[in-house]
C-alpha cells in the first residue's frame, strides 16, 4: 500500500515553526516542515565532535605502540570511514523524513525493531555520561588550576553547567538544537585554534619521529578503535538530522556534508593530540586518568578558563545530540511519553549515572574501552544490517507501514535479529577488555590467532567481524525481503 492513500501517522503540522518545544517524537515529518540544505548537516556535526577530546584520542592511539604516521594512518582512516558509514544512514532519514530507529522498523519490523531500540538507547546514554563525566573531571580541574582547592564544588560548578546546557538544548527540540550547534561550532572552533597555537612549542619532532614502528595487528586495532569511538558511536543517531531534509537534497550533498563536518574537527584534533603526546610521553599518561584535565597542564594560566569553556561546550555539543536521539531510541522502544519527557528522562539518568561515576571510578579508560568495546561489537552488526537497507532499497518507506505491526514491514524479522546476535557472539569472542574485570569472559575465539595474549587480541577483530556479519548478512538473506516489500509500496519517489 502506498504512503499517499493512508494518513501519516501523527502529523507534525507547524510544531517545529510555532512551540519553543518540537513536538514531533518518531513521526514521519510532514512535507511542510522540510527545509534546509544538506550544507546545514555540517554545523551540528561539527560541534558534536569538535569536543578537545579529541586530543586526547591520539594519546590512546600511540597506545598501541604505534609510530606517528602509523598513529596518523589508523586515526584518519578510522574517523574517515567511520563517518562515512553515518553519511549513508543519513540518507535514509532525507529518503523516509522519521529518526533513524523508526526507519529500521523496516529492517527489524515493528516489534522486532524494540531490540534495536534497546540497544540504541543504552549506546547513546552511555556516551552521554561519557561525555559528562568528562566535562565534569576536565572542568573541576581548571578551577583547580586557578585556585579553588575544594575538588567536590569545582566539579559540581562545571557538571552543573554542561548538564543545563545540553539537557536544555535537547529537550527543546529540533530547532533549538540546529541554533545552538552552530554557536557552539564557532566558538569552539576558533578557541581550538588559539589553544593549538599556544601548545605548539611543546612538539618536538626529534621525539615523535623517533618512535618506533608497531606491528600490523597494533594498527588494525587503534583503526577499528578510533573507529568504534567515533563513526560507530553515532550510527545509530545519523538519519535524526536529516530527516527534516527535503526528499529533493542532494544524496550525495547528504553523504558529504554529515562526513565532512563530523570528521574534520576529530581528523584535526587527533593528528595535534598525537604530536603532542608523541613528544610528551607523561602527558600521555596523565590522559588515561583525566582527559581532558591533563591537558591544561601545558597551558599558560591566562587561557584556563577560556580552555574550560571550549572543553564545555565541545562536550556539551556531543551531549545535546546524544540527549536527542536517546530520547527518540527510548519512545522506539513503546515507552507511550513525549519526546521532550523522554528526553528528560535520559537527562536524569545521565546526571545520576555521572555521579556515580565521578565519586566511585577511580580510571577512567579502563571502563571507557570495556563500554566502547563491549557495545561496539552490538551496534557494528546492526549497522552492517542498516548499511545492507541503504543500499537494498530503491523506493522511498511506506510511511503508515513504519507505525504498525500489521503493515508491510511486519512484526518481527528474525532474519536481521539473528544477524545482530550471531554478529555480537563472534564479536564478544574476538575482542578483550583486560582492563575491565567484569569483562574478561571475551575473547573466547581468540585460540586459533595466539589466544587472549597474542598479536591479534587486542586488534578488536570482533567489530569488524560483527559489522561484515551484519552486512553482507543482511545484503543476502534480505534482498528477498526488501523486494517483496516494494512491490507491495508505490512507485519509486
Amino acid at each position: 500500500m502506498s504512503s499517499a492513500s493512508v494518513p501519516q501517522p501523527e502529523p507534525t503540522g507547524e510544531a517545529p515553526a510555532s512551540s519553543r518545544i518540537e513536538n514531533a517524537g518518531l513521526d514521519v515529518i510532514a512535507e511542510s516542515d522540510r527545509k534546509g540544505r544538506p550544507s546545514d548537516l555540517f554545523m551540528p556535526w561539527f560541534a558534536a565532535n569538535v569536543s578537545v577530546l579529541g586530543l586526547s584520542w591520539g594519546a590512546w592511539v600511540l597506545g598501541f605502540g604505534l609510530s606517528f604516521w602509523q598513529a596518523v594512518l589508523a586515526g584518519v582512516l578510522g574517523v574517515v570511514v567511520s563517518f562515512l558509514l553515518c553519511g549513508f544512514i543519513a540518507v535514509l532519514g532525507k529518503r523516509g523524513s522519521a529518526p533513524t530507529l523508526a526507519l529500521s522498523r523496516a529492517a527489524f519490523g515493528y516489534n522486532g525493531n524494540r531490540l534495536s531500540a534497546g540497544i540504541s538507547w543504552i549506546l547513546t546514554v552511555g556516551w552521554e555520561t561519557v561525555l559528562c563525566v568528562t566535562a565534569t573531571l576536565a572542568s573541576a580541574t581548571v578551577l583547580q588550576a586557578l585556585g579553588w582547592h575544594n575538588e567536590h564544588g569545582a566539579q559540581v560548578v562545571g557538571f552543573l553547567l554542561t548538564v543545563g546546557l545540553a539537557a536544555s538544548a535537547g529537550i527543546l527540540g529540533f530547532d533549538t538544537i540546529m541554533k545552538v550547534q552552530t554557536w557552539i561550532t564557532w566558538a569552539t572552533g576558533v578557541l581550538t585554534v588559539v589553544y593549538l597555537v599556544l601548545v605548539a612549542g611543546h612538539v618536538h619532532w626529534g621525539v615523535i619521529s623517533s618512535l618506533p614502528p608497531g606491528s600490523t595487528a597494533a594498527v588494525v586495532g587503534a583503526l577499528v578503535m578510533v573507529a568504534t569511538g567515533f563513526g560507530l558511536g553515532w550510527v545509530n543517531a545519523a538519519a535524526d538530522y536529516s530527516r527534516y531534509l527535503p526528499r529533493t537534497a542532494s544524496t550525495g550533498g547528504v553523504i558529504a556534508w554529515t562526513t565532512i563536518g563530523s570528521s574534520l574537527p576529530v581528523v584535526v584534533l587527533l593528528v595535534a593530540g598525537t604530536l603532542l603526546v608523541g613528544s610528551d610521553a607523561d602527558l600521555g599518561t596523565a590522559i588515561d586518568s583525566d582527559p581532558i584535565g591533563a591537558l591544561t597542564t601545558i597551558l599558560p594560566t591566562w587561557f584556563l578558563v577560556p580552555f574550560a569553556v571550549v572543553a564545555i561546550l565541545g562536550l556539551a555539543g556531543g551531549i545535546i545530540m546524544d540527549l536527542y536521539s536517546s530520547g527518540l531510541s527510548l519512545l522506539a522502544t513503546g515507552l507511550p511519553v513525549k519526546r521532550h519527557v523522554a528526553t528528560s528522562i535520559d537527562a536524569t539518568i545521565m546526571t545520576v549515572g555521572t555521579i556515580a561515576v565521578i565519586l566511585g571510578a577511580s580510571d577512567f579508560l579502563g571502563p571507557f574501552q570495556g563500554f566502547l568495546t563491549t557495545l561496539g561489537v552490538v551496534i557494528a552488526a546492526w549497522a552492517g544490517v542498516m548499511l545492507a537497507e541503504a543500499a537494498l532499497r530503491r523506493k522511498d518507506y511506506d510511511e503508515a507501514a513504519l507505525f504498525t505491526p500489521d503493515g508491510v514491514y511486519g512484526s518481527v524479522n528474525w532474519e536481521a535479529i539473528g544477524l545482530v546476535v550471531l554478529g555480537s557472539v563472534i564479536g564478544w569472542g574476538l575482542v578483550v577488555n583486560s582492563s575491565a574485570s567484569w569483562l574478561s569472559w571475551q575473547g573466547y575465539l581468540l585460540g586459533p590467532i595466539g589466544g587472549r595474549e597474542g598479536d591479534w587480541a587486542y586488534a578488536n577483530l570482533g567489530v569488524l567481524a560483527s559489522l561484515l556479519i551484519g552486512l553482507v548478512g543482511h545484503l543476502l538473506l534480505g534482498a528477498g525481503r526488501v523486494r517483496r516489500q516494494e512491490a507491495a509500496t508505490g512507485a519509486v519517489r
